[in-house]
């Protein structure tokens, strides 16, 4: 296998391939989907946050000259990446409501539930 091949399976750029689920299995199959999804997302977001970083730093280490209209725009950039993070770090730590609503769900597919979403102890 290639390195493109093998960058292109780790990163989840393959061709989605359909997969047969029992009924009774889909929910947590759908869980299992947005579980990848969500580290793929956090890890290209944060990729390219660190790469804005590694290169700022780079430029203050080497003294760049930057013309001001394009530190302006590398600010921007930023301001909007710090944002984005702010939104994964929600997403992995501020969802939890979604989150015990979808380990019910999955809980319930055998018609018993074993889990309660309301918090009642």
């Amino acid at each position: 296998m290639s390195i493109k091949e093998t960058l292109k399976n780790a990163l989840g750029f393959k061709p989605a391939e359909f997969v047969k689920v029992d009924d009774k299995n889909r929910f947590y199959y759908m869980l299992q989907q947005m579980q990848a999804n969500r580290w793929k997302i956090t890890a290209i977001v944060l990729g390219l946050f660190f790469f804005i970083i590694f290169g700022i730093n780079m430029a203050v280490m080497f003294k760049v000259e930057i013309a001001e209209s394009w530190k302006e725009m590398l600010l921007i950039l930023f301001g909007a990446f710090v944002g984005n993070l702010n939104k994964v770090v929600d997403y992995w730590f501020n969802s939890e409501d979604r989150d015990k609503m979808l380990i019910q769900k999955v809980d319930e597919e055998d018609g018993v539930s074993l889990s309660n979403t309301l918090g009642d102890k």
